[in-house]
C-alpha cells in the first residue's frame, strides 16, 4: 500500500509499505476513505520536533472494516468508522472516567502497540487498529458518506473533538462571552463548539480573510485582527469595557496563551488545547492574582465523538467546512507545504 512518511524537516514522502494485516485477537484492518493533514504534524515537519528515523505519520482518519481479529464482535467487515487520534482501552480507570488519551495502554498511529506491533500512520490507504472495539466508533447507518459528511466526520477524529475540549474546558455555555485565539482547524471548530454550547458573543482573532468567514459561519458575532495590548483593547471594547468570560487557546505558542491570558476577565475561564512549544507557560501567580481557571489539554476525542457525532448526522453541524483542499495521497508532500505555508487551512486526503 501507499502511505505518508517523514523523514526529517521539510521531507515528507510517499512509499510503499506491506498492507497490514490483523495481529492480536482485538485488531481490526481498516480501509482508510479519507486523512488529513494536522497542525501538529507541522511541528516535525518544521523540525521543531525530532524525527529520529523515518516513520510513518498521520493521526486522523476515517474508514470502512476489511478484516477483524477473532475477539471482535462488535464490529464487522463493511462497517464505517471514525479513528480517534490515539488508541485506548476502554476499561482501565483513565477511559472508564473518561480522559482516554491518559489511558495505561494508550498507542499512537505510527507508534507500536502494548505487544510492540507496529501500527500505521493515519496518513495512508489502510490502517491495522489495536483494541478496536474501544478505539473506534461505528457511524450507524452510513456506508459510503458523500463529501460533505466525509469531511465532517473527519474533523471528529481530532480538530472538532478538540475545539469542543477547549470550550468546555473554558466553561462555555449560555450567556457566555466568548474569545477564541487561534483560526487553525482546531480554532474554527472552538467557534463551532462555542455556538453549539450556547454561547452569547463569540469574538475569532483572526488576520485572515479566508478563516474570518469561516469563523462568521460557525457562529462568531465579531472578528479581532489586532494582537497584543491592541487586540486586549479591542475586546474589551467590543464588551463594553469588560473582557470575556471565557477563552479558547487553540496555538500552543508563548505569544498565543499571553494574548489569551489577557483576553479573560478576572474570575473567568480560560481553556487551552494548543500543543504547547516555544515556551508557553501559565504564570501561576497571574491566575492567583485574578482568580483566572485554567484547564484543558489533549483532547479525550473518543469521550465526545458519539455526541458531536449525533449532531453531524442531524445536521446541526458542520465542522467539516475548515476543509478547504482536498488532495490525492500522493500530493501529501504538497498538502504539508500548503499547509506550513497557510496556503490552506487543513488539508484533506483521498486515498
Amino acid at each position: 500500500m501507499r502511505a505518508t512518511i517523514i523523514h526529517g524537516p521539510g521531507d515528507i514522502r510517499v512509499e510503499d509499505r506491506n498492507y497490514p494485516t490483523v495481529q492480536l485477537p482485538t485488531d481490526v484492518v481498516v480501509k482508510v476513505t479519507a486523512s488529513c493533514v494536522c497542525g501538529s504534524d507541522l511541528w516535525p515537519y518544521r523540525g521543531v520536533k525530532p524525527t529520529h528515523q523515518p516513520s510513518a505519520i498521520g493521526h486522523e482518519f476515517i474508514g470502512t472494516v476489511e478484516s477483524i481479529g477473532d475477539d471482535v464482535t462488535t464490529l464487522a467487515p463493511g462497517d464505517f468508522v471514525i479513528a480517534p487520534f490515539v488508541v485506548s482501552c476502554g476499561a482501565c480507570p483513565q477511559c472508564l472516567n473518561g480522559v482516554t488519551v491518559a489511558c495505561d495502554h494508550l498507542a499512537g498511529w505510527g507508534g507500536k502497540d502494548d505487544s510492540g506491533h507496529a501500527i500505521d500512520g493515519g496518513q495512508g490507504q489502510a490502517v491495522r487498529v489495536p483494541l478496536a472495539e474501544s478505539t473506534l466508533v461505528k457511524v450507524p447507518g452510513i456506508t459510503e458518506p458523500d463529501d460533505a459528511l466525509r469531511a465532517s466526520l473527519l474533523t471528529l477524529s481530532d480538530v472538532m473533538a478538540t475545539g469542543h475540549h477547549a470550550a468546555l474546558a473554558a466553561k462555555v455555555g449560555p450567556g457566555r462571552t466568548v474569545v477564541v485565539v487561534g483560526d487553525g482547524a482546531v480554532g474554527l471548530c472552538g467557534v463551532l463548539a462555542a455556538k453549539r454550547l450556547g454561547a452569547e458573543r463569540i469574538i475569532a482573532m483572526s488576520r485572515h480573510a479566508d478563516r474570518q468567514a469561516i469563523a462568521l459561519e460557525f457562529g462568531a458575532t465579531d472578528i479581532v485582527a489586532d494582537r497584543g495590548e491592541d487586540g486586549v483593547a479591542k475586546v474589551r471594547e467590543l464588551l463594553g469595557g469588560v473582557l470575556a468570560d471565557s477563552v479558547l487557546e487553540c496555538v500552543g505558542t508563548k505569544e498565543s496563551m499571553e494574548q489569551a491570558l489577557h483576553s479573560v476577565r478576572p474570575g473567568g475561564a480560560l481553556g487551552f488545547v494548543g500543543v504547547p512549544t516555544g515556551g508557553a507557560e501559565a504564570p501561576l501567580r497571574y491566575l492567583f492574582d485574578t482568580n483566572i481557571s485554567i484547564a484543558g489539554g489533549m483532547a479525550p476525542a473518543r469521550t465526545y465523538i458519539p455526541e458531536l457525532l449525533a449532531d453531524v448526522l442531524d445536521g446541526k453541524i458542520n465542522p467539516g467546512r475548515v476543509f478547504d483542499t482536498v488532495m490525492p495521497l500522493e500530493e501529501a508532500p504538497e498538502a504539508y507545504r500548503a499547509m506550513d505555508e497557510r496556503r490552506s487551512i487543513k488539508v484533506l486526503l483521498t486515498p
